[in-house]
């Protein structure tokens, strides 16, 4: 297919799926959009094991002349509980929610790859799978597709995320991380109440949670190396309920972040010791529930250079990855399977996940050919090593 008539239908692809959001594990519309387009392309659907199905998202096959190897293209297709005021003409008919990081231009760009890639099937040294994954927002969704053993058999995986950042159409590759370990934490502070003009007969818990929040505010600014980047944030804080009254108790919730999973390890104990030091000192109670929500993303050093090589070979302008601490579950594939994380710039006026983002067209013909170069690549190199 040329360029030209590729980027027409997927510019015409986009606008559904930009003006149809949906939010994690709820994406039944952009699937069944999905579906529709593949099998009017031809283009197989593979079904998962019985008890083992895929609520939302799906995974599509590309055989070539051989079934294996098997290498993986993979997007994510939720949205965000965000009411978007970008002042597009195509913008989002779903009041609330809104593609606010790109979902919808990874999904297209994946798309228009699957149709690359079903015309040159005939010349595939192996398989491709394509996966559409649902619920990258909610943070289970990688998961889920993990537990389906739907890519058992594949070598090597690729995926892509718009750079808000980044001028059109520039590739992004790094190795190593290049998105953060998440950990999300809630803490629930027990003491006892009063009346606020008695002060003395209470165990004033919103006091200790003043003086948590500033406790660990020093596990970063006085414990952790400047160039060692960390965050430890505070997001959600509830505690009483009127003018004169000190309250029983009081609940924070908030996130850790760092770009190694033993840093992140070592930010949620010294968070534990912060609480378990303001208990004993203020006579109250303090609970700590805290969770990995993902890891760090590891781009394998050798993949990177690879695909950065690929990259180059279309006329592709390649540059360092954005390093950022928000979280992406693909990295949850890099843990059992070598794969590259890679960005394309999209020159958006906002940063992703605000209601003004706003991600180009002009350049998903670019990177579907990405997408492809590096599926093609892969197989060959791959098929040599059998």
């Amino acid at each position: 297919m040329k360029i030209p008539l590729l980027q027409d239908k997927l510019e015409y692809y986009f606008k559904w799926f930009h003006q149809h959001p949906e939010p994690s594990n709820q994406e039944f519309e952009t699937t069944k959009r999905i579906r529709e387009i593949l099998r009017e392309e031809g283009i197989e659907i593979v079904e998962t094991a019985p008890g083992a199905e895929l609520k939302t998202g799906l995974v599509a096959r590309i055989q070539g002349k051989a079934g294996t190897p098997v290498v993986a293209l993979r997007c994510d297709i939720d949205a965000l509980p965000i009411n978007e005021e970008s002042g597009l003409p195509y913008s989002s008919l779903n009041h609330g929610f809104m593609h606010a990081c790109g979902h919808d231009f990874h999904t297209t760009s994946l798309l228009g790859a699957a149709l690359l890639l079903n015309e040159e099937r005939e010349t595939l040294n192996g398989t491709v799978k394509l996966l559409f994954q649902p619920a990258e927002e909610g943070g289970d969704g990688a998961l889920q597709v993990i537990e389906s053993h739907i890519l058992d058999d594949v070598s090597e995986i690729y995926g892509i995320h718009v750079a808000a950042g980044h001028e059109n159409g520039l590739i992004g590759i790094s190795p190593g991380a290049t998105h953060a370990a998440v950990g999300i934490f809630s803490i629930s502070i027990k003491g006892k109440g009063s009346h606020g003009a008695a002060p003395h007969y209470a165990r004033d818990p919103i006091v200790a949670a003043a003086q948590l929040i500033n406790t660990a505010q020093v596990i970063v600014s006085r414990n952790t190396d400047p160039f060692d980047q960390a965050v430890v944030s505070f997001t959600h804080i509830k505690a009483g309920s009127t003018w004169n009254v000190i309250p029983e108790e009081a609940w924070l919730e908030g996130t850790l972040r760092a770009f190694s999973d033993e840093k992140l390890s070592w930010l949620a104990e010294r968070l534990r010791e912060c609480c378990n030091a303001t208990e004993k000192a203020m006579g109250l109670r303090i609970d700590l529930n805290y969770r990995v929500c993902t890891v760090a993303t590891n781009n394998d050093p050798e993949l990177s250079e690879f695909a950065a090589e690929t990259a180059r070979s279309l006329g592709l302008t390649v540059v360092a990855s954005q390093r950022a601490m928000g979280g992406e579950d693909f990295a949850l594939y890099q843990k059992i399977i070598p794969g590259v994380f890679w960005t394309i710039g999209i020159n958006s006026p906002q940063g992703v996940h605000h209601p003004g983002f706003i991600a180009d067209m002009s350049r998903l013909a670019a990177a579907s050919s990405l997408f492809t170069a590096l599926a093609q690549r892969s197989l060959a190199r791959l098929s040599k090593k059998k």
